[in-house]
Parts: C-alpha cells; sequence; structure tokens
C-alpha cells in the first residue's frame, strides 16, 4: 500500500508541478533541478481489536531548487504542497493527508504528511471441528 501512496502523492505533483522532475530513490549523478524526492520515512502498523490495523504511515517531501531566490521559491512551494497534498487519489480513492508540516533549510524545502488507514485481515486459521457426545440415563 506504501508504494500506492507513493504514486499517488506523484500524480499530485506531477498534475501541480509541471516540468518539475519527480524521484522516488537516490540520485548518484545527473540530478535536474527543480526537483522532488518522495519516500516514506516512518511507517507504523498498530493491532486494534482482532483483525483491524491501523496503519500510520508519515512521508517527506524534499524540494530542491534552481531559482535565484530559493527561500522565495521554497516559500511558494510549500504553500502550494499543503494544498495538492491534501487529497491525494490511491485506488481511485480519495486519501487524506493530514499533520501536514514545511520546514526550509539551506534553501531546501521539506514538506511532512501523514496517510493513515485502517485494514481488516482475513483469517487463514481453520475453524475449530465440531465434536458431539452421547449420555445415557439410567432410571
Amino acid at each position: 500500500m506504501i508504494e500506492k501512496i507513493i504514486d499517488g502523492i506523484l500524480a499530485a505533483l506531477n498534475e501541480e508541478f509541471e516540468g518539475c522532475t519527480l524521484y522516488t530513490e537516490e540520485v548518484k549523478q545527473g540530478m535536474k533541478e527543480p526537483c522532488f524526492f518522495v519516500s516514506c520515512i516512518s511507517p507504523n502498523t498498530k493491532v486494534l481489536r482482532g483483525r483491524r490495523y491501523q496503519h500510520t504511515n508519515q512521508f517527506a517531501v524534499q524540494y530542491l531548487t534552481d531559482a535565484a531566490e530559493p527561500r522565495a521559491d521554497c516559500n511558494r512551494v510549500s504553500e502550494q504542497l499543503f494544498c495538492c497534498l491534501e487529497l491525494i487519489t490511491v485506488d481511485g480513492e480519495l486519501m487524506r493527508g493530514t499533520g501536514m508540516e514545511a520546514v526550509i533549510e539551506d534553501d531546501a524545502l521539506t514538506f511532512v504528511v501523514n496517510y493513515d488507514y485502517f485494514s481488516y485481515r482475513q483469517n487463514d486459521i481453520p475453524a475449530m471441528e465440531e465434536k458431539g457426545t452421547e449420555t445415557n440415563l439410567k432410571g
């Protein structure tokens, strides 16, 4: 599911920021700015009851600019990210981003957002067999 969420983030970024390069893996050489790096930085799963699970996934969207005024460009992009990443499409369904936060350091923007969901796992353990007993009463 994490890869599907990343695909949803990439689709939203591609629609909002045409012409920006999108990366999901580290680039050793040939990085083209302006660009975005998208990664899941903190996936977490918690058992609720029975076979219900709560998944909390924190994603980092990093933006590197080639603008003459990098901080102003990062401020502009951060405002756009709050809007375009609030709702993304994952498997044809809308998923809401929560806990959004933007941090600008060293002329680069790091935008953090959570995409959380619940899941239900089917039980693969076979049900117990029924056992019957016979009793005789003496009377």
